[in-house]
């Protein structure tokens, strides 16, 4: 099991740039994949990117490639995902997952964080 809670949303004007914060407990969390996913105004979740705990590989979603960067942070146990360039349609509720395997949370996560808005104005 693990818990997510995510902070860091708000509004930002475009070109600008958000750190959104993921912090993680459980007690495998070395066994576990992180994820995050935003869901606009009407519109399903979409995978943003994934990091594996335990050695830090990552992916991302083509539409975020080269402009977000998702990292974490051992001490802390707390994933980010950075935000640059930012976009009016990148206006979302942003969430963080986790599965077991990066496969796994990039398809379909067990556990969910309870999401954070991101407003981006023209």
């Amino acid at each position: 099991q693990v818990q997510l809670v995510e902070s860091g949303g708000g509004l930002v004007q475009a070109g600008g740039s958000l750190k959104l914060s993921c912090a993680v407990s459980g007690r495998t969390l070395n066994d576990y994949a992180m994820g995050w996913f935003r869901q606009a105004p009407g519109k399903g979740h979409e995978f943003l990117g994934a990091i594996k705990w335990n050695g830090g590989n990552t992916e991302y979603g083509d539409s975020v490639k080269g402009r977000f960067t998702i990292s974490r942070d051992n001490n802390n146990n707390t994933v980010y995902l950075q935000m640059n360039s930012l976009k009016p349609e990148d206006t979302a509720v942003y969430y963080c997952a986790a599965d077991g395997t990066l496969v796994k949370v990039k398809t379909s996560p067990r556990h969910w964080g309870q999401g954070t808005r991101v407003t981006v104005s023209s």
